[in-house]
């Protein structure tokens, strides 16, 4: 029987735009080394030092951490020496231990995506060598097929001319990424915005479905409009590159526990390295708008490629002061108005009371998006004036923003419909609902998200719902199981409460069905929330059909100031 190779291509990734590795279209490679990880530390000293690695890089016992850190200079190692053997100039190369201990990850840039793939495949060939061979005669033999590859196309990621603002962030960005294309129209430009919920020009939706990644802000661009804002996400980020070489405006909301244990996120920093590509290709002249409230977001002003301006709703952040030193900006609160910093100058902008998206101040992660959106159009020049109108206009319906804390009265109840679908979210969420609950009402909260979480986030989600509310169902997403059976999430959701002290959580087949019975069992006066995805348009017409009537912000105003302890 054949020996196994020591190494064994798992995944041949092209990357079209800037990514985790570079600020331009890569390679990546996922290379399993089995082989090499058993091997003899003698064996891998000797290959190390033929292909250039320190001496002082000693291999490690078979297995360990060290040794897979090891093993990934050396497959960087082969990339260069392949690259350089097959007529190609000094190639950068990048690479880090995989996500188990006998993967590693390679990436280098391309040029031409056929030449740079014959380059993937012949590194990989290489480290299936083995440590027998000479990595010099290995190298020898293997190049000529790089040489003689067909060089392919050229990458095609847009440069545009125009300005771009992108959007990224965990909970927030698609909502951000609304109120910004209102704002630049209501300073009477022209809009196209990709998002999780499709593509539009102005308030035509050019394509249905998630297209916050490359091929989203491809169209967004594609319609010509004189400002493109992007929703840039994690997933597309990883699995094809950011959309476009450059922008003028980066927004990062926050960061915070989701989707995890996929595409080799595992940890809430290493989530956090993600959503800073977009701050890393900024234009030198341009702006990075970070929420200086979340630490992780903080820290990427360390990176950013252009100016810093910071959003916070603590006036006496302590990153204040060094920002502005640097000659940064600053949007805040102060006395119930956002104003923005510049040097000693306070300019105040409107009061958030006239907000609508803050609903009246009481929702702080509204607040916090919409100081992020005033900070980006600003930094994209767009007038004050406009600006203010559209931060008075934009209103947190089912028309502009539907699924986000849509908000409705129904037989004296306050309803919300809002897609909270994490821990980070579900604080939000409740925090509206008791903003918004008069003295002595209360709160009915079903709750229901995807499978592709991690048992961690799904316990987390549950008990900041049960910690929020009077009573919690769980409404079935059974369209987005992800992997998991029904009766898991239904079990993780129901530990998560249990925690809280709530062990009697009802359950509905899907979000409509607990809608309507969270108001049959509701009084006048109560407030009933849903995390609403697969049934939204459903549990919409339904609404109407029963005669709920949308929330105006005078409505909001007023239901707050009653909600208000005295």
């Amino acid at each position: 029987m054949a020996a196994s190779p020591a190494a064994e291509l798992i995944e041949l990734r092209g990357l079209d735009g800037p990514n985790l590795y570079f600020p331009r279209p890569a390679i990546k490679l996922t290379i399993r080394v089995a082989g090499w990880q058993r091997a003899a530390p003698s064996s891998i000293e000797r290959a190390g030092a033929d292909l250039g690695v320190r001496a002082a890089e000693q291999p490690g016992t078979p297995g360990s951490q060290h040794r897979q850190r090891v093993i990934a200079k050396i497959g960087a190692s082969y990339a260069r020496r392949l690259a350089v053997a097959s007529g190609a100039r000094r190639l950068a190369v990048r690479s880090r231990p995989g996500d188990e201990p006998d993967l590693i990850v390679v990436a280098f840039p391309w040029r031409r995506r056929g030449a740079a793939e014959a380059l993937g495949r012949a590194t990989a060939a290489a480290l299936a060598a083995g440590t027998r061979r000479s990595p010099s005669a290995v190298i020898a033999e293997l190049a000529p097929e790089v040489r003689a590859a067909d060089p392919g196309e050229e990458p095609t990621v847009p440069d545009p001319a125009i300005p771009v603002i992108q959007v990224t962030g965990t909970n927030g960005k698609t909502t951000t990424t609304r109120l910004l294309a209102h704002l630049v129209t209501a300073a009477g430009r022209t809009v196209a915005y990709s998002s999780t919920d499709g593509v539009y020009k102005g308030e035509r939706r050019i394509k249905q479905g998630d297209y916050s990644g490359f091929g989203g802000a491809a169209m967004a661009l594609a319609a010509d409009p004189d400002i493109a804002v992007l929703e840039t996400a994690r997933g597309g980020m990883l699995l094809r590159g950011i959309g476009v070489r450059h922008n003028d405006v980066a927004v990062v909301t926050n960061v915070s526990a989701d989707h995890l244990d996929l595409h080799g996120i595992h940890t809430v920093d290493q989530l956090a390295e993600v959503k800073s590509l977009i701050t890393r290709i900024t234009r030198p002249g341009g702006w990075d708008v970070l929420n200086a409230d979340d630490p992780r977001v903080l820290a990427m002003r360390r990176t950013v490629a252009g100016q810093l301006w910071i959003f916070t709703l603590d006036r006496e952040h302590p990153a204040i002061t060094g920002v502005l030193r640097g000659g940064g900006r600053v949007t805040t609160v102060v006395d119930g108005a956002i104003v923005i910093i510049d040097g000693s100058r306070i300019r105040r902008l409107v009061n958030l009371v006239d907000v609508p998206m803050t609903l009246a101040g009481i929702s702080s992660v509204n607040t916090s998006n919409a100081l992020a959106a005033a900070s980006a159009a600003i930094a994209v020049s767009l007038p004050w004036r406009d600006v203010v109108r559209g931060l008075k206009t934009f209103v947190l319906d089912q028309a502009r923003n539907p699924g986000r804390a849509n908000l409705f009265e129904l037989d004296g109840r306050t309803i919300v419909l809002d897609y909270a679908h994490n821990e980070a979210g579900m604080r939000g969420l409740t925090e509206i609902m008791r903003g918004l609950r008069t003295p002595g009402a209360r709160i009915w909260l079903t709750i229901g998200t995807a499978g592709d979480r991690t048992d961690d986030i799904l316990h987390g989600f549950a008990l900041q719902a049960a910690l929020g509310a009077d009573h919690l169902s769980i409404g079935e997403l059974q369209h987005y199981l992800r992997g998991r059976t029904r009766e898991d999430i239904i079990e993780r959701l129901r530990e998560g409460a249990a925690e809280a002290g709530v062990d009697d959580v009802p359950v509905y087949e899907d979000e409509l069905l607990a809608l309507k019975a969270s108001v049959r069992a509701s009084a006048p006066g109560d407030v009933v929330g849903v995390t609403i995805l697969s049934m939204r348009a459903e549990a919409f017409r339904w609404l109407k059909r029963r005669g709920a009537r949308p929330l105006t912000p005078a409505d909001v105003r007023s239901r707050a100031r009653r909600a208000a302890p005295r």
